[in-house]
């Protein structure tokens, strides 16, 4: 476990397959929270050997500058996710945000604390131009969460991701670097 940020409450931190367990714990206690937000999940993505292996997968990605994912460890535990996904260099200087909470932490403030240690570092440390997040028009709280850090909409994406099953649209919402521009 690496830390990456420190905030007010909790640490951003990088994990591998040695905290696999962490990370299986966060997802069964969340499962039917996440699931209607997130793709259909085999059996298998709840055991260690799924989450050891993904773990590692997503090192390689991290070490190759195509992602940035940190967890949120809060009182011992993981509470959630935030990652950078699909960073693309050259002209674009983009990615795509990912994240996911603890069903029994909404409405704290935490998701927001995090993701302001998150963009911190896209703009900073990694000098992105972009941040794009694609989010689901039912998902208000989501949408709330990413409005309060300055993201605005950009447009909606028909039938843009297949969640739970379903080809679910999608609202376009972007945070630039002003600092680049």
């Amino acid at each position: 476990m690496k830390v990456i940020h420190t905030t007010k409450r909790m640490a951003l931190v990088q994990l591998d397959s040695a905290s696999s367990e962490l990370v299986v714990d966060y997802f069964r206690r969340n499962r039917d929270f996440l699931e209607p937000w997130e793709m259909v999940r085999e059996a298998s993505f709840y055991t260690v050997d799924y989450h050891a292996e993904l773990l590692e997968k997503e090192k390689k990605l991290y070490e190759d500058g195509y992602l940035f994912k940190v967890w949120m460890l809060y009182d011992h535990r993981i509470i959630g996710s935030i990652a950078l996904n699909n960073i693309v260099r050259g002209a674009f200087q983009s990615c795509h945000l990912g994240y996911r909470m603890d069903g029994e932490l909404l409405n704290q403030g935490l998701m927001t604390e995090g993701l302001q240690g998150v963009i911190a570092y896209a703009f900073g440390e990694l000098q992105l131009h972009r941040i794009e997040a694609n989010i689901m028009p039912r998902n208000q709280a989501s949408r709330k969460v990413v409005q309060k850090l300055g993201f605005y909409e950009e447009g909606l994406a028909i039938k843009y991701l297949k969640i739970h099953g379903v080809w679910e649209d999608h609202i376009h919402m972007v945070l630039r670097n002003a600092a680049m521009e």
